[in-house]
């Protein structure tokens, strides 16, 4: 089996060393970028698994390093790492296109599973298998494994967690699907921060399926989401 190829882009020096020793003991192969522009050169020179990025960083910070990655890849699993508590900036880290954050400081074995997590998105879960993994949604063809959104021949890339929430709002359609266990399933934990990245990734969803007005993702407060299509 290949190695995973990780790309970490952190400015501290003595954190880059330690986490390259602990994940290449868990087999992982790892590059490291000591700023936003090396991070964006070895990004599209070395083409990762997973990008592991600081937010604050000299010359380029994470923002802008994965704003511009974005511009062409949308598929590539990000996690940045900050020191930042301010629930807006893990908001815009999410808009911008991360997929996970883990807040400084951090324990090894917490990095490990995170990282181990957004791979294991890559792949069709077993529930897809035996379910199906394609759904009309309105005028919308949505297939959960290619994790594409199709309108009158237009496609949408989805991110994992984009694609993993609509399919479980299509397999539970016109009923309510529980927000704590899209949290446990999809973060790990219901933490504040967390439910308030999950209403972001629902406003995204609802946006791209914003062509049809039949459509509406509703918020059921304090319960979950119910998907309605007619």
């Amino acid at each position: 089996m290949q190695p995973i190829n990780i790309l970490l882009v952190e400015d501290e020096s003595t954190l880059a060393m330690i986490i390259k020793d602990t994940l290449e003991g868990q087999g992982f192969h790892i590059r490291l970028a000591g700023d936003g522009e090396e991070g964006l050169r070895l990004f599209f020179q070395e083409k990762p698994d997973v990008l592991v990025a600081d937010v604050m960083m000299p010359r380029m910070d994470g923002f802008e390093m994965v704003r511009r990655i974005r511009k062409t890849d949308s598929r590539t699993p990000v996690l940045f790492l900050t020191a930042r508590s301010s629930v807006n900036d893990v908001v815009e880290g999410f808009e911008l296109g991360g997929n996970d954050y883990l807040k400084k400081p951090f324990g090894m074995q917490e990095l490990i599973v995170r990282i181990k997590a957004l791979l294991g998105r890559a792949c069709p879960t077993t529930s897809d298998a035996s379910t199906g993994h394609t759904f009309e949604i309105g005028q919308y063809v949505f297939d959960s494994q290619k994790q594409t959104l199709i309108y009158t021949g237009l496609v949408q890339e989805l991110s994992y967690r984009e694609s993993e929430i609509l399919r479980r709002l299509c397999l539970n359609r016109d009923q309510v699907t529980d927000m704590r266990q899209l949290l446990f399933d999809l973060w790990g934990d219901d933490t504040f921060f967390n439910q308030r990245s999950l209403h972001v990734f629902i406003t995204k969803l609802r946006h791209k399926l914003s062509k049809d007005e039949r459509i509406r993702i509703v918020n059921v407060r304090g319960i979950g989401y119910r998907l309605i299509t007619g």
